[in-house]
This record gives C-alpha cells, structure tokens and sequence, in this order.
C-alpha cells in the first residue's frame, strides 16, 4: 500500500477548510466564500450563534433525550439538520419553532427526527418506510391511498415507542430550565444539541442529566458481589481499596482472584505444544548425529 505524506503547509490548509466548513456549512450555497467574505460573515453569525443558539433533541415521554440532533443527523425529509435553517437574529417567540429545510424543491416545514432501526429507515403502519412518505404536513404515505399520517409503533432504546416521542427545539434558557447540559458556547454552525462527545450516545445510556443521569448513590456504595465486572471484584469496593492503600494486598494476590478455568486451561495447552517443539528438536539432532555418523563409516 502507498504511504501518503503531506507536509505541515498541506496539513494547516486541511484544518482550515475543515475549520470553515464547520463554521459556514452550507450557507455558502456550495462556492466558497472569499477570505474577505468569509470575514464578514464570521462577524456577522458568530454574535448570532452564541446568543440564540438552538437546542434541538428528540424526546421521550418520560423527558429524556433519547437523541442529541447533530450536523449529519437527517431529517424525515432524508435532507441533513446543517440544511435546515437553524440561524435566528431574533428567536421567534411561537412555539414549537420551525425549523425549514432549505434545499430547493423540498417541501419540509420544520425539522423532524425519524430514527433508524439499523441502517434502514423505519416502517409505518401502513408497512412503508418513512422515506416513501410525503415530507409535507401530515406525511402521508405515497405508496398507499389509506394511510394519512405517519405513524411508527418502532420502539426506541428507552422502551417507550416512536410515535410518543417529540421532537423538541428549545433555546439555551428554556434547555437549562429542563436542567439539561447547553455545553460552552460554539461557532459551529447547526450544532443542535450536541455538548459533548457524550452526545452521541442515546439517552438511556448516557449518565448527564438529559439522559438517564447519574447512578443512585446506594447503587455506587453497594457492595462487590458475583454478578459485578472482574475488574470491581479486584480493584473496587471501598475495603478493597483501603487495603490497596495501607499495602494489606499485593497487585499479585489482587490479579490472582482473575484466573479462570480457561487461563488455566491455555496455560496446560501451552505447555504440550512447548514440550512438542522441544521433541521435535531432540528428534532432528538425533538423526543429523546418525547422518553423520553414516558418513564417516
């Protein structure tokens, strides 16, 4: 395989467009922007993001964020959030607030998360897809006549099922009132609710607030037992690590509680396959002695 090599010049150039990739996503309509537009339009949009930035997740009935709407996240259009409009001078005071799709001929009035199950867009009632279902208002299906409003019973990672989950836009004030993490504030553009590399994550395996929070405190103080992680059994627990501490376990005597019937069992395989090999040499150098010894006669 050819090795690629840039040289440093090569590589800031690549951090430089990436940089203003994320800054202007696609506000540039697909040209890019002169250095000196690119200039204006930091000093005109940067002020505009960090004082009317818009959260944007997709939440289920008990509050949680089952999904942190990123960049790339699509919409029910199939068309990205970074292409739906999501730059307010002034934050409209309705609500919910509309979020537009801005590609040319999609007919998408506010951005609507649709999960996937796999790679695959999800199914309707109808048995359709979500892709086969108009992007307008109601989203009804285009294969079939009967069906009038999307509708997906899918069930999503919390337990509860798609279709009493919301997609909720909100501003910083509003996702703070919720007691929800709104991050530092960011120059990117469409960066919806993301905060974190926790983010990606779905909700109910995140532990901030916007997913299922923290562990109970008597969960973290119970006790070792049977069913926790190796690791907890050698190293956790509040004894445990006070022995550690005042040198009462050694790591040795700490790491031999890990052993299992399988190490012990690959150790014996080991060592046929070692007293094997040493066979097989005793054997050669017998019969290179005999081959000599038949020369010499």
């Amino acid at each position: 395989m050819e090795k690629i090599t840039i040289s440093k010049e090569m590589a800031a150039a690549v951090d430089s467009y990436l940089q203003y990739r994320r800054i202007v996503g696609e506000d540039d309509g697909g040209k890019l922007f002169t250095p000196e537009e690119y200039e204006q339009y930091k000093k005109k949009m940067l002020p505009i993001r960090q004082k009317n930035r818009l959260f944007v997740s997709w939440t289920s009935p008990t509050g949680m964020d089952c999904k942190l709407v990123g960049p790339e996240t699509q919409c029910f259009c199939t068309h990205r959030y970074k292409q739906h409009k999501t730059d307010f001078e002034d934050i409209p005071k309705e609500r919910p607030i509309f979020l537009p799709c801005r590609v040319k001929g999609c007919q998408c009035k506010t951005y609507l998360y649709v999960p996937l199950n796999g790679s695959q867009p999800i199914r309707c009632r109808c048995k359709h897809f979500a892709d086969e279902h108009h992007e307008a208002e109601h989203y009804s299906c285009k294969k079939c006549s009967s069906c009038t409003e999307f509708h997906s019973s899918f069930t999503c990672g919390c337990g509860h099922p798609t279709f009493t989950h919301d997609t909720v836009v909100e501003t910083k004030e509003e996702r703070m009132a919720r007691g929800n993490p709104v991050g530092y504030d960011v120059p990117y553009a469409a960066m919806g609710g993301l905060t974190g590399f926790s983010s990606l994550a779905e909700g109910y395996l995140r532990l901030d607030p916007s997913g299922t929070g923290a562990p109970a405190v008597d969960i973290l103080n119970a006790p070792v037992n049977s069913m926790d992680h190796p690791y907890l059994k050698t190293y956790g627990g509040h004894h445990d690590r006070q022995a550690l501490t005042n040198g009462l376990c050694s790591m040795t005597e700490q790491l031999s509680h890990l052993k299992t019937s399988e190490e012990k069992d690959m150790k014996y395989f080991e060592h046929c396959y070692q007293e094997r090999l040493k066979m097989e040499r005793i054997a050669k150098r017998q019969k290179q002695h005999s081959k000599a010894k038949s020369k010499t006669k």
